[in-house]
C-alpha cells in the first residue's frame, strides 16, 4: 500500500470515529431523540452538498434516468431503515454493543450464497467466525439483558441490522442500471429526506424539535452541524476507498475504523453509562475475532 493509500486510510479511520462520535453526543448525551429530523437533516445536507460539489465538476454523477431511480427503489427504502433503525440503536446503545450487533450483518450475504448455492462449500473457517458472530451477540444480550424490549436498543439494533446485511444483498447482486456508488447515494439521500420530512409530520417528531430545549444552544447546532458534515465527508472517503482498493482491504479498513471507534469511545466518559464486566469484554474481543476471521477467510478464497 503506498504513501497515498496510507494517508486516505488514516483518513477514512478519523472521519468514520468523528462521525459515529457526533451522532452518540447528539442522540445520547443531548437527548435529542426525534430520528426523523436528525436523519432528515443529515441526508438533505447530504444531497445539497453531493449536488454542488458535482455542478463544480469535483463529481461524476450520470444515468439518473427514471428506469434507473424506480429500479433502486429498495435500495433507497433499506436504507431509510438503516438509518432510522441505526439512530434509535445508536442512542441507545453503548459504542462498542452498537458494533457487535451491527457486525452480524456481515452474515446475511454469505448465508444468502449458501442458499442460493452460488457459494457450494463453505470453508470451516468461515463457519466459525459465523458462529463466533452470532454467539458473541447472543451472549451480550444475555448478560445485559437492560437494553433488551422494554428499554428498546436491541430491538433497533436487530431492525439495523437486518436492513445493513439486506442492503448488502441489494447491493451485490442488483446493481441497478449500472448506477455508480456516488449516483445510488445521491438517489439515498434524496428520496430519504423527502420521506422523512413526511414522517416528521405523522410522528409528531417536528413539533417535538421545536421544543426541544437546546434546539438554539451553541453545542447541539455544533453537533447536528459536525455530524451532517462527517456523514458526508465519510460518504465520500468511503466511495474512494472502495473505487480504489480491493474489496478485502476495504473491509479491514471498516474493521480497524470499528476497532477504534469502540476503544476510544470507552475514554469518553459521556459516553460510558455501562460498566464493561469480563463476561461483556469477552463477547466484545469474540466478536471482533470473528469479524477478523471472516475477512481472512474471504481473502483466502
Amino acid at each position: 500500500m503506498n504513501v497515498a493509500r496510507v494517508i486516505l486510510a488514516l483518513v477514512f479511520c478519523t472521519i468514520f470515529t468523528l462521525s459515529c462520535f457526533t451522532n452518540k453526543y447528539v442522540l445520547s448525551v443531548l437527548k435529542f431523540t426525534f430520528p426523523t429530523i436528525f436523519q432528515g437533516w443529515q441526508t438533505l445536507t447530504g444531497a445539497l452538498l453531493l449536488l454542488v460539489i458535482w455542478k463544480l465538476g469535483l463529481v461524476e454523477i450520470n444515468g439518473l434516468s427514471r428506469s434507473a431511480v424506480f429500479s433502486h427503489l429498495p435500495g433507497s427504502f433499506l436504507f431509510i431503515g438503516n438509518i432510522y433503525a441505526g439512530s434509535k440503536a445508536l442512542s441507545l446503545l453503548p459504542i462498542p454493543f452498537f458494533f457487535v450487533l451491527q457486525n452480524v450483518s456481515e452474515i446475511f450475504p454469505f448465508l444468502t450464497a449458501i442458499i442460493t448455492q452460488r457459494e457450494k462449500e463453505a470453508s470451516w473457517m468461515k463457519v466459525l467466525s459465523v458462529f463466533m458472530l452470532l454467539g458473541s451477540a447472543t451472549s451480550l444480550i444475555f448478560y445485559n439483558p437492560r437494553f433488551g424490549p422494554t428499554h428498546g436498543g436491541y430491538t433497533w439494533a436487530f431492525i439495523h441490522l437486518f436492513c445493513v446485511g439486506t442492503y448488502k444483498i441489494f447491493q451485490k447482486n442488483t446493481k441497478t442500471s449500472h448506477l455508480s456508488d456516488l449516483e445510488e447515494q445521491f438517489i439515498n439521500y434524496v428520496i430519504s429526506a423527502f420521506l422523512l420530512a413526511s414522517l416528521a409530520h405523522t410522528t409528531g417528531d417536528l413539533s417535538g424539535a421545536l421544543d426541544f430545549p437546546l434546539l438554539t444552544s451553541y453545542s447541539f447546532q455544533t453537533g447536528c452541524l459536525g455530524s451532517a458534515i462527517f456523514g458526508f465527508l465519510l460518504m465520500l472517503v468511503t466511495v474512494k476507498l472502495r473505487s480504489g482498493l480491493p474489496q478485502e482491504h476495504c473491509g479491514l479498513l471498516f474493521f480497524l475504523a470499528k476497532v477504534l471507534a469502540s476503544g476510544l469511545s470507552s475514554f469518553v466518559t459521556t459516553f460510558n453509562t455501562v460498566v464493561v464486566s469480563p463476561a461483556t469484554l469477552f463477547c466484545i474481543i469474540l466478536n471482533y475475532t470473528g469479524e477478523a476471521l471472516f475477512l481472512y477467510s474471504d481473502r483466502l478464497q
